[in-house]
């Protein structure tokens, strides 16, 4: 099929059915188009979440090349949004126990990193598109472009914008990435889906921060998928609802009735390694650059570095309460170079309680200790006075939060 990009309103009806019929052969689940025009009522509540302080600070800071696609793409004339689906249960799970605590990512970094997985799926939408249509343009993202795959999702027909802040599909839920492609194309666009939440408000009551302050409303600074990714010292409020989470938060997508039963597993970069997605906590504590990049490298989960990843270790072996960690967590408190690391290890040897825990703590207190930060001898003092006695500690439950997640997903 090809035509001159002045085809008539019939034209471009066609290649969007064809375009449409072609996409499942392109690894994309679901396809709608969206029209270019500013995004004005996304702007205004942009606006309103910057001014409560909701904002992550991973967003592009311009709010209006956030809302209008033609400041990024001048020829804008509509976008095509594509889902692609993603697992959400994990086959085959390690087991974690008693001196051999795993953590676990999220969902999102699953497989092999989505940002390139559906760059690829965009790369062959737009051949396909320049193959049919002489003069054909577009510009695609993926996350971190400067538009909201959100909004555009929701204006492209994918599927309704949830309570949990989620695009909620009919068939795939919300377990799905998003990106999009803004053409000089005049494609039609689609109807937004009016299924909706009605009345549930599930995710928003079992959100562990309470960060999903109303439907739809984020506050970035207190969501765990957010604090998770953050590469300082994290309170000690929301360290104990990290649980053993070291990269991301599926909770308000594991309650939502919408996922219940689906497990989309017909992308096989997208399909989960148990040992990479649940690893145990004790080896990441020690683990260097060369050995991360291999075993996270691949993952969504290694844009930040390792620093994150072993600070939500040392959060979740001191939310275990896991006693045979003490050496490994002690070590980190007298050797590690970061002082971000030294202070939450702290914290975690607090946690665990116990008399060894309390003697790495004392030691580091000691005059011949060469600990001189401040905000980590500050640390170490708040975990001696809040030590849990070895008898204590007897009948305590481990915070297990991958566990419950589990469950709360079957």
């Amino acid at each position: 099929m090809a035509a001159p990009l002045r085809g008539d309103a019939s034209f471009w009806r066609d290649l969007k059915n064809e375009m449409i019929a072609a996409a499942p052969g392109m690894g994309i689940d679901r396809i709608g188009v969206a029209s270019a025009d500013p995004f004005l009522l996304l702007k205004e509540r942009l606006e309103r979440h910057r001014e409560l302080g909701y904002e992550s600070g991973f967003e592009e800071p311009d709010l209006a090349k956030r809302t209008d696609p033609a400041l990024s793409f001048p020829e804008a004339r509509s976008i095509v949004a594509i889902a692609v689906a993603y697992p959400s249960k994990l086959k085959g799970a390690p087991v974690s126990e008693p001196g051999l605590r795993r953590g676990i990512l999220s969902r999102s970094a699953w497989g092999e990193d989505y940002h390139l997985v559906l760059r690829r799926r965009l790369e062959k939408l737009a051949a396909w598109l320049e193959e049919r249509v002489p003069g054909a343009r577009s510009l695609s993202m993926v996350d971190t472009g400067v538009l909201s795959d959100r909004a555009v999702a929701e204006r492209a027909g994918i599927g309704w914008s949830g309570k949990n802040s989620m695009i909620i599909t009919p068939d795939l839920g919300s377990w799905v990435y998003l990106g999009e492609m803004i053409t000089n194309l005049p494609l039609p666009p689609d109807k937004p889906v009016e299924e909706d939440c009605g009345d549930c408000t599930i995710c928003i009551d079992a959100c562990p921060t309470g960060a999903l302050v109303g439907p739809g409303q984020l506050n970035s600074q207190r969501c765990v998928s957010f604090i998770t990714q953050t590469k300082g010292l994290v309170e000690e409020e929301l360290m104990r609802k990290i649980g053993n989470r070291l990269y991301g938060c599926d909770t308000c997508q594991i309650v939502c009735p919408k996922n219940k039963g689906i497990d989309i597993r017909r992308h096989e970069e997208l399909l989960p390694d148990p040992e990479t997605v649940k690893p145990l906590l004790r080896p990441l504590l020690t683990m260097g650059n060369k050995e991360f990049k291999t075993k996270f490298g691949a993952s969504s989960a290694a844009w930040r570095g390792r620093k994150p990843i072993q600070r939500n270790a040392l959060i979740g072996l001191g939310n275990f309460r896991d006693g045979e960690s003490v050496p490994d967590v002690a070590r980190v408190l007298r050797e590690d170079p970061r002082p971000e690391l030294r202070a939450t290890a702290a914290w975690a040897l607090g946690r665990i309680g116990g008399e060894r825990a309390r003697d790495a703590l004392a030691g580091a207190l000691e005059a011949s200790s060469p600990e001189r930060d401040e905000a980590v001898l500050a640390a170490v003092k708040r975990a001696l006075a809040a030590i849990v006695d070895d008898a204590d500690r007897v009948g305590v439950t481990p915070i297990a939060e991958e566990q419950r997640a589990n469950e709360a997903a079957k």
